[in-house]
């Protein structure tokens, strides 16, 4: 069996970071250790394993360790060799004990593998026993829970769907999803997306505070509370599935503790400051699962380092993950923009957060259409036979991560998530159509016309 540099490094630091000892070496220490570890690939790159347990890559043009998927290739990753530490130890990204605990969860979306029941009729539970509360006492707050909802819905209703789509990796839901199904009549309009996929946006924190500060701003605190009780149960039930569980494991440890302690939160109320009270209830070992929160920019360097994962199967094709990731987040921009003079000045805030390599294959990928990585790009809603995922697990997986990256982009950019989903989680789509777990819509698998088709921007938009 070939040795892989790679994963005895990767195996040798977990070692090290699990020791109870790790967390009491001063800062100082645990650079020098870690300055022993990193590796060196036949093309010069410097590797590391450190940081929320994850890969980082050497970047000799700014100084700097940036968050990167490994090489997949056999022959590199057993070339792999380790290098002297340097006179000088420039920061590392470390290990702090705590992120090697946290656990990702899983990456696939809700098309193919439908919720399971036993969820889906627990969160009916909660919703049946709350939806009769009186409206006067249970208001929805102002902002955008009015586009969202009815005129008669109550704020416990809207608690439960925060907190369901809060906790979800990526929200894209089957079109017959009956989690999402159950919420039809309190809805204001159509979910986007058709009828095999809901392409949902992303909901943030500051609409499950919303709904607690109003009620305890009104001087209801009972009713604040039991909306905070609410949404702990709806995340203790949906913690079963792993596309849910790291999320909500965070809801629970930020919200939970108000119920044994109702005056927790009176000063932040006081001075608005409740989101950053929930926040710093986070545990070190799931601040991973509030990154979309606290860091829009590194949650879009680890949604990217989970689509290069999802893509893995490729590697046996000759295909590395990390070029085609890049050049599906390429075609992504390039579908959602068309043209747009946003275009620029989205794609510029991205490259700030990229590794070199992955940096320069967007621009290619981006600026030269006739660059081989365009061969990975879907055309006319199908993806390309060397990215056709090879069963239902790897297509919902890679569905689902293509979906938390573009939503991960527009948060970064302040871009709009488009209402048909994007290029590449589009493109998967498809190759679920007849794996789903429920019936098909009306009219069969034909009766409904290809994935939709993404405009591309002109040739020279992004030179």
């Amino acid at each position: 069996m070939r040795w892989d540099g790679f994963t005895a490094m990767e195996r040798d630091v977990r070692a090290l970071v699990g020791d109870p000892r790790w967390i009491t070496l001063p800062p100082v220490t645990r650079a020098q250790v870690m300055a022993q570890r990193i590796l060196e690939t036949p093309d010069g790159s410097r590797w590391l394993f450190g940081a929320h347990a994850r890969w980082h890559r050497f970047g000799p043009a700014d100084g700097r360790w940036h968050l990167s998927a490994p090489p997949s290739h056999a022959g590199v990753r057993s070339a792999a060799r380790l290098v002297p530490p340097p006179p000088a130890i420039t920061p590392l990204p470390l290990p702090a004990g705590p992120d090697f605990a946290y656990e990702r969860g899983s990456t696939q979306g809700f098309v193919g593998p439908d919720v399971p029941e036993g969820i889906t009729e627990g969160v009916r539970a909660l919703l049946q026993a709350h939806r009769g509360l009186r409206r006067d006492e249970f208001p929805l707050p102002p902002g955008g829970f009015h586009e969202t909802f009815a005129r008669d819905v109550t704020s416990p209703v809207a608690a439960v769907w925060c907190t369901v789509m809060w906790c979800a990796y990526a929200p894209a839901f089957d079109g017959n999803e009956v989690l999402l199904s159950m919420f039809g009549e309190f809805l204001a309009r159509p979910l986007p997306g058709d009828d095999w996929v809901r392409w949902l946006p992303p909901t943030s924190l500051d609409a499950l505070i919303a709904l607690y500060s109003d009620r305890m701003g009104a001087g209801a605190a009972q009713a604040g509370l039991r909306l905070v009780r609410l949404m702990t149960d709806t995340a203790a039930v949906l913690r079963a599935d792993t596309r849910f569980r790291p999320r909500a494991e965070a809801l629970l440890a930020m919200a939970g503790p108000i119920l044994a302690q109702p005056w927790l939160d009176h000063h932040a109320l006081a001075a608005g400051a409740v989101r950053q009270a929930w926040l710093s209830r986070c545990p070190p070992h799931l601040i991973g699962a509030t990154l979309t929160e606290t860091s829009p920019g590194e949650h879009f360097r680890h949604s990217l380092y989970d689509l290069v994962e999802s893509l893995s199967f490729t590697a046996v094709r000759g295909v590395d993950p990390r070029a085609a990731a890049a050049a599906l987040l390429a075609a992504d921009l390039d579908g959602r923009f068309s043209g747009s003079p946003a275009a620029a000045d989205a794609v510029n805030l991205l490259y700030a957060w990229l590794d070199e390599e992955s940096r320069h294959q967007l621009y290619v990928a981006l600026s030269d259409p006739s660059h081989p990585l365009r061969g990975f790009w879907p055309s006319r809603g199908a993806l390309p036979p060397a990215l056709v995922p090879p069963d239902r697990r790897a297509a919902s997986a890679l569905l689902g991560a293509a979906y938390a990256t573009g939503l991960a982009w527009c948060r970064l950019t302040g871009t709009a998530p488009p209402a048909n989903g994007f290029a590449a989680s589009s493109a998967v789509v498809p190759f679920l159509i007849h794996q789903r777990d429920d019936p098909f819509p009306a009219g069969g698998p034909d009766s409904v016309g290809s994935p939709h088709d993404h405009g591309r921007l002109p040739d020279g938009a992004w030179q």
